[in-house]
């Protein structure tokens, strides 16, 4: 079977070949917008192509469905084949770079014979590039980090990619009888932002059966180790996923340590130390005569210490110990903890779905209301609103929610900030709006000064509620920009701005350590999905893994009160 994953790779390449070609931007959109939706589908695209089913997907015309169709069929796309044909090899590579576009690439190709991330460095540090027209050292300082970027991308996952991959072998082992106990482990089970490879441990008294079953999987491209109670495979996304088998009786301490991260276990282990105790993968022994008093549960290895149990995203060894001898660990955010949505994109503006889909979605998950924030006039890639289509977007919201129940949409706006710190929306617009984000898409270059002073005028402006992704990173492809986020977590206290952790996994902005700063001063923070479709709704996961990275409790967080307590929480109106 095609998975959806190889058809979105596809369509993304041909999006991107496009873009070299200067081809038409609406084209290329509709490329870009198929393989989003075909990598977020909860269902496979080829068992719905074999149901005659393709039109349901989204974005999907008779052209598109001939297309996945073929690939389907085939295992190819004579259309893409030839496409990859009309360009030299390799420069599509350099798309991948960060600051590079398709003038760039196709320029670094024509003036210099550049193919490869490889060769592109090359010429950088020769300061061959800076010689170019329309090139600079400027541009050449960015290209060069750029590449670093990328060189860390490809050492690095998403989150928001190894965990699907992860649930998706533990599932296959679930049926399996052999199995008595199975967990995620590493920095996945702490859900940090990027992850090296993937730690699974299972518990069970027939390794052999087990590591059988481990390297024949369907995701394994390749084996890169096999032992009895040890194994390695590389996955069709080149991630390794490392399993280790142990006994029941040490399945706590296995778990415990192998989750790690390697301070919070040293901190663990010189506690110990002091007690007359030695903890190691196997279990907790007496120093004297190494008899072994625990292993077999996490919580018992944390009671025999004196503590109560240490959730694992909190395991950095940044005060949870602390935290814990007081008895002052948060009681972290649960996903069941959100009331609603306050970042949801649609049709009007770049996404994929209307607002009624989105908020029978969203009512199907629980959720009270939704916000829905569409792209302001000033991102014209994005299909933004201006000022007379965001009024007649209003109007139509008031009418859905008089036909709609168990759901409240409310009013909103994902308003850019000009250069100047200006909004692109007039204030006696926002005003009608029961929510306003705010946020930066351009000038992103500008001086920390210039950036911070741009969020302050947004800040201070009354209507005004949240500050969207307020460091502007994208994970491996993007640094944040130039800001003082102390500045501005400081700035949102004064004006009772809330700050946003933006939930896409190619984002999770505010990360972890800047949330928690912003808790301890004692501004609110809200989750958005930052969804432009249905199934992206499923982004809060990840926000709600920032949060109890960042120590949030659900009265830290905006959306976690109801919709009457969420209006009373939002900045007055004036």
């Amino acid at each position: 079977m095609v998975k959806n994953a190889e058809l979105a790779e596809v369509f993304a390449d041909i999006a991107r070949i496009l873009k070299i070609k200067d081809e038409n931007v609406f084209k290329i959109r509709a490329y870009e917008r198929v393989a989003d939706t075909l990598e977020n589908l909860p269902m496979e695209a080829e068992t719905l192509y074999r149901l005659g089913k393709l039109n349901e997907i989204p974005g999907v015309g008779e052209a598109i469905a001939q297309k996945i169709g073929e690939l389907v069929e085939t295992g190819r796309l004579e259309y893409y084949e030839k496409l990859k044909k009309s360009i030299p090899a390799g420069v599509l590579e350099l798309l991948n770079v960060p600051d590079i576009g398709p003038r760039k690439a196709k320029l670094f190709y024509e003036e210099l014979g550049i193919s490869s991330v490889e060769q592109l460095e090359k010429a950088a540090l020769q300061h061959k590039l800076q010689k170019l027209s329309g090139m600079g050292k400027k541009a050449e300082e960015n290209i060069l980090r750029g590449i670093e970027l990328y060189k860390r991308r490809e050492q690095r996952f998403l989150l928001g990619t190894a965990l699907p991959i992860a649930e998706e072998i533990v599932s296959e082992f679930k049926s399996l009888g052999e199995v008595e106990k199975i967990s995620i482990a590493g920095s996945l089970r702490r859900r940090k932002d990027t992850i090296g490879d993937i730690d699974l441990l299972i518990a069970s008294e027939n390794p052999g059966k087990i590591m059988d079953k481990f390297i024949h999987l369907p995701q394994a491209k390749e084996v890169l180790a096999e032992g009895l109670t040890k194994s390695a495979i590389l996955t069709h996304k080149d991630m390794q996923v490392d399993l280790r088998v142990v006994s029941s009786d040490s399945f706590g301490a296995a778990l415990l340590y192998f989750t790690g991260s390697q301070s919070h276990n040293v901190h663990l282990r010189e506690m110990a130390v002091k007690q007359g105790l030695k903890i190691n993968e196997y279990g907790v022994f007496q120093t004297k005569d190494d008899k072994k008093i625990a292993g077999e549960e996490e919580e018992e290895i944390y009671r025999i210490l004196g503590l109560p149990y240490i959730m694992p995203e909190l395991r950095e060894d940044r005060g949870e110990f602390a935290a814990a001898h007081n008895n002052k660990l948060p009681d972290l955010v649960k996903l069941n903890d959100i009331q609603g949505d306050l970042h949801i994109h649609t049709v009007d503006s770049d996404g994929i779905n209307t607002i009624e889909e989105m908020a029978v979605a969203a009512k199907l998950k629980g959720y009270q209301y939704i916000a829905i924030t569409d792209h302001s006039q000033s991102l014209h890639i994005a299909g933004g609103l201006d000022e007379q289509r965001l009024i007649e977007q209003i109007n139509r919201i008031d009418k859905i929610n008089k036909n709609m129940k168990g759901i409240t949409v409310l009013k909103g706006i994902e308003v850019d900030i000009k250069s100047d710190g200006s909004l692109d929306i007039s204030d006696h617009i926002l005003k009608e709006l029961d929510i306003v984000i705010a946020a930066i898409h351009s000038g992103l270059k500008q001086k920390k000064e210039q950036i911070t002073e741009r969020l302050r005028k947004a800040m201070e402006n009354p209507f005004v509620d949240i500050i969207a992704h307020p460091t502007g990173r994208i994970i491996g492809y993007r640094e944040a920009y130039d800001v003082d986020i102390q500045e501005i977590i400081g700035l949102a206290a004064l004006t009772g701005t809330v700050l946003e952790i933006n939930s896409s996994p190619e984002r999770m902005d505010l990360n972890d350590v800047y949330a928690r700063s912003a808790k301890e001063q004692g501004v609110l923070l809200s989750l958005g999905s930052d969804a432009h479709q249905i199934t992206t709704l499923e982004n809060m996961f990840y926000g709600v893994a920032v949060a109890r990275r960042g120590w949030l409790e659900k009265t830290n967080i905006l959306n976690c009160l109801s919709l009457l307590e969420l209006k009373k929480g939002l900045k007055k109106r004036q």
